[in-house]
């Protein structure tokens, strides 16, 4: 679960993790009253969306005056970032910068172990620094039964700084952040940037935080801060009613039992010059009443011209399938070709059950699929 800055900010405080002064507004007036709040001259206003980007995007503003901070909060209110629209800014404080840095906290699955990442180069995509300069990022995996004691973190800390003074103060953020991370089941955690002011003092000019959905039971603190997008709210949707469902952005719908099948879908789709809409796992069962919500899911996107049913059938019955996609042709009364490929337990009597009907029966996966990108073509 993603989210805000502001929530973050938060979070952040509450860890003694040093970010600036901000407020939280949903108008221009809101703005217009915390920059009298703050009491100062430059001011930024900042987007609060569930996205990246926002810089790029326009969604980061400095601002030297009332009228300034009018305008740009204006135009962000009127604004989408990727499609999410804008309702709410922050106005915070406009620190002056001596440099910026980078510091997250993630999961290295592949260490079993949480990862520290440091960089020098701040302020822009880390994944560009990994890229062209992958000598400035230093990665400490951490060791959970150690955790950051003191000798880590000054040994981390004097990666960046040789004054003892800055480097007590990211010794200090290092535990508290990574504190932040462990106690609320955090996948990431990050500063970008990490900012050396004039004054010398290391504030979180940015926060991301994003945390593990299985852990949210135990999390009653962090599920508040839940604001779905209109995306994660259907795949909400889906989940509650037992399915697993992944939008994407081509024009097939795809029904499918089991992870690895779908992504075997989907890798067969591309590779006969398809475009999958999105995949819909309906699990290991399957009564008619779940295909018949399965096909309406399906359905509700506008942008699926075809729908590929692709079931193995292991305690998934074939039969079982079969009439539950007659069940859905029947209640639903869509024209949208359906192309099915049912294998496995009772595949005989699946096909015979729906010989004579108007879906489009394949053999094997390999002829489903060019099947259904072939409708989709055709479908224009």
């Amino acid at each position: 679960m993603k989210i805000h800055e502001y929530q973050a900010k938060n979070l952040f405080s509450s860890y003694g993790i040093p970010v600036e002064k901000h407020i939280l507004c949903h108008s221009i007036e809101d703005a217009l009253a915390a920059y009298a709040a703050l009491k100062m001259e430059k001011v930024m206003l900042k987007a609060q969306v569930l996205s990246g980007g926002r810089g790029k995007a326009g969604g980061v503003k400095l601002a030297k005056s009332i009228t300034d901070v009018a305008t740009c909060a204006d135009n962000m209110l009127q604004m989408k970032i990727n499609e999410l629209p804008v309702n709410k800014i922050l106005v915070s404080e406009a620190v002056n910068i001596e440099s910026e840095f980078y510091l997250s906290f993630s999961i290295d699955r592949r260490n079993k172990s949480v990862i520290m990442m440091l960089s020098s180069e701040g302020g822009i995509d880390i994944e560009e620094v990994a890229k062209y300069t992958p000598e400035n990022i230093y990665r400490v995996n951490i060791d959970p039964f150690v955790g950051m004691p003191d000798y880590l973190a000054r040994r981390i800390a004097f990666f960046l700084f040789d004054d003892m003074e800055l480097v007590s103060q990211l010794v200090e953020i290092l535990q508290n952040l990574y504190l932040l991370f462990i106690e609320k089941d955090a996948l990431l955690a990050e500063i970008n940037p990490l900012v050396l002011t004039e004054s010398g003092n290391l504030v979180a000019a940015d926060a991301k935080l994003v945390f593990d959905d299985s852990a949210l039971y135990r999390q009653e603190d962090i599920c508040f801060f839940s604001e779905p997008t209109p995306q994660e709210e259907i795949e909400l949707h889906a989940k509650a009613k037992g399915f697993n469902y992944i939008p994407m952005n081509g024009d097939i719908g795809c029904m499918v039992n089991g992870a690895g099948l779908a992504m075997a879908t989907l890798d067969m789709i591309k590779e006969n010059d398809g475009y999958p809409a999105n995949f819909l796992d309906i699990g290991g069962s399957s009564n008619q009443k779940k295909i018949l919500e399965a096909m309406k899911f399906l359905l509700q996107d506008n942008q699926v011209k075809v729908i590929l049913v692709n079931i193995f059938g292991g305690i998934t019955r074939c039969d079982d399938v079969a009439n539950g996609l007659l069940k859905a042709y029947e209640e639903l009364h869509s024209d949208v070709p359906v192309v099915v490929r049912l294998t496995g337990t009772n595949e005989e009597e699946a096909r015979e059950l729906l010989r004579n009907s108007d879906f489009l029966v394949a053999q094997t996966m390999l002829e489903a699929i060019k099947m259904a990108v072939n409708e989709s073509i055709k479908a224009g």
